[in-house]
């Protein structure tokens, strides 16, 4: 085993920290590699995983951000799978720390079914298995990345994911939790708008998706809803047949007219109850939020995920 190390310009004490591992780890069989600069200021997240990978030889990668712990199995345990499935990205589940924090994200984590790894990737919630969870062949890294280097507020673990997805990778998870996934204010995360992850996924799923559709509902006549057809291109607008909600009141309004749009007649898209709706549909609800009543609705109607409808929200 090999631990590859960047300091991308810290400013904490970390290099003297790493030093005083390094002699722990290399007499216990475990060969470190340091790099790092000392400029005025970091190159970002991208860059310094780019340095990280680039400096090391291992055969296999098991990335780990400098805030989290892994579990002594973690590597011996994703090393099997990636042995089984070597283009795939290998994750696994995870502890939050602390215990209470971002719950509903920590369910969504780590009760995926292996068909949801690969249906759900056009969610809020990022990448299917978390990028600290990451585990690959060196070859199949290689294939896909680098990661993006644009530094702060670019999101490269979702750019690497669409791109790994794009050339064909899967997505596995290691059944058991293996990570200490801490959550904090100072997380490299926060520095990413929410209109620049959005921008993406909406892309993403006109690229990977809405092909497929001929025409296709948007679940939720609300604000999200709304968001998401202004935000699609002219081709993809016009496949857009319906909207569907649960709400009376946007039910008895009948339809939603695009007022910026340059179409004359302007588009009036009909708003339907969702059992009034047809599939496919394309999900603007939050899941786990209103106390199953929204996934009760889903599951009356005995569609298939992927194929008959998508999450998005």
């Amino acid at each position: 085993m090999e631990l590859s190390v960047f300091n991308d310009a810290s400013k904490d004490k970390s290099g003297a920290i790493i030093e005083k591992w390094r002699v722990k780890l290399e007499d216990s069989g475990v060969h470190v590699i340091i790099g790092g600069h000392d400029s005025p200021s970091p190159r970002g997240v991208g860059y310094s995983k780019n340095q990280a990978v680039a400096q090391s030889s291992g055969s296999y990668l098991c990335f780990l951000d400098s805030d989290d712990v892994m579990m002594p199995q973690r590597v011996r345990l994703q090393h099997e799978a990636a042995v089984q499935h070597p283009s795939s990205i290998i994750g696994c589940r995870v502890r939050r720390d602390p215990p209470n924090s971002t719950e509903r994200y920590t369910r969504w984590i780590n009760q995926l079914t292996p068909e949801q790894l690969l249906t759900q990737v056009f969610t809020s919630n990022g990448p299917t298995v978390i990028m600290p969870s990451w585990f690959c062949s060196r070859a199949w890294f290689s294939h896909v990345g680098p990661f993006d280097e644009g530094g702060q507020g670019v999101p490269e673990d979702l750019l690497f994911f669409y791109e790994h997805l794009r050339k064909g990778g899967g997505v596995i998870r290691v059944d058991q939790s293996l990570l200490l996934y801490r959550h904090h204010p100072q997380a490299a995360t926060h520095s990413i708008l929410e209109t620049t992850i959005w921008t993406h996924r909406v892309r993403f799923l006109e690229e990977r998706a809405l092909p497929r559709w001929a025409a296709f509902t948007i679940w939720n006549a609300g604000k999200q809803g709304r968001r998401l057809y202004r935000s699609l291109t002219a081709t993809s607008k016009r496949k857009v047949v319906a909207f569907c909600d649960v709400d009376e009141n946007k039910i008895r309004k009948g339809f939603y007219c695009h007022e910026d749009s340059e179409e004359r007649p302007k588009p009036r898209i009909p708003i339907l109850h969702f059992r009034a709706a047809q599939p496919p549909f394309v999900i603007c609800v939050k899941l786990d939020l209103t106390g199953g009543a929204f996934e009760d609705n889903l599951r009356s109607l005995h569609l298939q995920e992927g194929q008959d409808f998508l999450h998005f929200s």
